[in-house]
């Protein structure tokens, strides 16, 4: 190339400068796009498009562009559909545009769904179908059939077909995919005629389709089962192990080998399907059906077998603690692990170690006081707590340790690290609802010294009565001032005996002497002319019933004389109660 001083252009081989190469080249490209079919038709459809997907834009504006976008597109979806920037075209219109919009489009693509779902623009707009058109669904994941498998397998389409399943499909259409997984010979006889009765049928998944199925038709089916799961775990790396409709199917196939009379094969098989599955568990506990195939491996597993399963849910501990289905595996676990020391080690600490972050939420304050107080209904419901009873029978045959004594020596292992968390957090902690839940039953359950953290919990008490406008006293918090009544009676009240059931793990007198010893004479009566007369009542009577003749004296002392007759001219919640405990600790 050369340059031309006068000019001060660059000159080109051919003598042009760059400016009118770029120039021919832009004519160029505008003769090659006019030259491609729907060329008008794409620019048009591109220059209101500019305008409707415009985030600004008034709805009646907006609407009006849509159909004005529909208006040009209108019977060449399908001619157009697979381009890039045309495919987005269409998309707009989906999520803008009226019902009667998306179903005619979803009409015009029929037939182009497998093809559609396989490209790396158009699965969007197949999965926005699939979602915003429920009368054309069915037919969607019809187009589908037969390829289930090799579309779970496909980068592109694996999270079109997952989310149809696991967000959007009712019990039939989810039918409709599961299908694939049982073979072209299932397929010969389920839902042959379309009718009701084939539908209802389809809707029981694997059992439905083997209703009256006997001998080598059953094994046949079972086999192309096992052989397309296999298929999925031996291929891992492609994604579609962590789906939920795999998850399903795995759990309908062991639990129809485990419905087999003949033993050996159905141990067999069962470790066969470990096996395959074993290094992918982790990947498996965040869905309802993969959660219970994993607790039906704990339980049903050697000892070696829980090893490895421990092993691979170790890194994800905390995810799996957060997560409604997966933790349902950990708490299975702790039911059915004999090798306690395996489980303090690689679960326990684990959940323990991280506290500070799990008390936030319900699914980690669950997973915290199932190491304390497992299957409580105080905080655990009787749906959770029969999920949790399905595996109780299986780790009879599998589990020698006695269940209170694992329970006992998982609760001794979890102790010290919650209890120097409160140590450390509890003036924070237990100013939070959920977490207040927590410090309640880690100071009345938990083994091992508490004196650490009584301390911290007292001393969020002993800050001055009332507390700031923007951060009030503890015991003026409902939640809070519970947890301090609860260690003074020292358990929970019982509304079955209409009585404290006090915790053997617990002083509830040395909670109180260090009370009087921190908090103090001025905060407590304070508290005692505030909000906090229930919380003083119950210390009055713990000093009285279990206090040291000392200690008795000292808290007398300070209900005696005018203080008595400022908490009798007083107006709060409480009073009758604790004038009646000042009386009996003067007696």
């Amino acid at each position: 190339m050369a340059v031309d001083s006068d000019s001060k252009h660059v000159k080109i081989n051919n003598g042009q400068s760059a400016k009118e190469s770029h120039k021919a080249q832009k004519v160029l490209l505008n003769e090659r796009k006019a030259a491609k079919p729907h060329a008008d038709m794409l620019s048009n459809a591109k220059r209101i498009w500019n305008l409707a997907r415009q985030k600004n834009v008034p709805e009646p504006e907006r609407r009006k562009h849509v159909q004005d976008l529909m208006n040009v597109i209108r019977g060449n979806v399908k001619d157009i559909v697979f381009k890039h920037d045309a495919s987005r075209i269409v998309q707009t219109v989906v999520k803008y545009g009226k019902q009667d919009v998306r179903e005619e489009i979803a009409e015009e693509l029929k037939g182009s769904y497998k093809e559609l779902v396989q490209k790396r623009y158009s699965k969007f707009l197949v999965n926005k179908l699939i979602k915003q058109c429920p009368s054309h669904r069915a037919a969607i994941l019809l187009e589908f059939k037969g390829n289930v498998i090799r579309l779970l397998l496909h980068r592109e389409a694996s999270r079109v077909i997952a989310d149809a399943y696991e967000l959007y499909g009712n019990a039939y259409e989810r039918s409709i995919l599961l299908r694939d997984f049982y073979g072209k010979e299932a397929a010969l006889f389920s839902m042959t005629s379309g009718s009701d009765a084939d539908k209802e049928r389809s809707k029981k998944g694997l059992k439905g389709v083997l209703e009256g199925a006997q001998g080598e038709t059953r094994k046949r089916v079972l086999n192309a089962l096992k052989e397309n799961l296999l298929l999925i775990f031996n291929n891992s790396d492609k994604g579609a192990v962590t789906h939920g409709i795999v998850h399903h199917a795995l759990w309908e196939y062991i639990t129809e080998v485990n419905a087999m009379e003949d033993e050996a094969e159905r141990e067999k098989l069962f470790r066969e399907m470990f096996d395959s599955c074993q290094d992918v568990l982790a990947e498996m506990v965040h869905t309802k059906h993969g959660s219970r195939v994993v607790r039906e491996f704990i339980a049903r597993g050697t000892a070696k077998d829980r090893k490895h399963i421990i092993k691979a849910l170790k890194p994800h501990i905390e995810r799996i603690c957060t997560d409604d289905e997966a933790q349902l595996v950990l708490f299975t676990a702790l039911d059915c692990i004999d090798d306690t020391k395996l489980l303090a080690k690689s679960v326990v600490t684990e959940i323990t170690s991280k506290a500070s972050m799990l008390y936030t939420c319900p699914q980690g304050r669950r997973s915290l006081l199932y190491l304390i107080v497992p299957r409580s209904r105080r905080h655990f419901t009787p749906a959770q707590i029969a999920l949790l009873a399905e595996t109780d029978a299986l780790k009879a045959g599998t589990s020698k340790k006695d269940d209170q004594t694992r329970r006992e020596e998982v609760r001794k292992a979890a102790s010290e690290g919650l209890l120097d968390w409160i140590a450390r957090s509890g003036k924070d902690v237990v100013r939070d609802p959920g977490g207040s839940l927590v410090v309640s039953e880690t100071m009345l359950s938990a083994e091992g010294d508490k004196t650490g953290a009584m301390e911290s919990l007292l001393k969020a008490v002993a800050s001055p009565y009332p507390g700031k406008p923007d951060l009030p006293h503890p015991i003026d918090l409902p939640h809070t001032a519970r947890v301090y009544k609860n260690l003074l009676q020292g358990g929970h009240f019982d509304h079955t005996t209409l009585s404290v059931s006090r915790s053997p793990s617990f002083s509830s007198s040395v909670f109180a002497e260090k009370f009087v010893q921190i908090v103090g004479k001025d905060v407590t009566l304070a508290m005692a002319k505030g909000n906090g007369a229930f919380v003083v009542a119950e210390l009055l009577e713990r000093v009285k019933a279990e206090g040291s003749d000392e200690l008795r004296k000292e808290v007398r002392a300070w209900f005696s004389g005018q203080v008595k007759k400022e908490i009798e001219g007083a107006d709060m919640k409480g009073k009758k109660v604790l004038l009646e405990k000042i009386d009996a600790l003067s007696s």
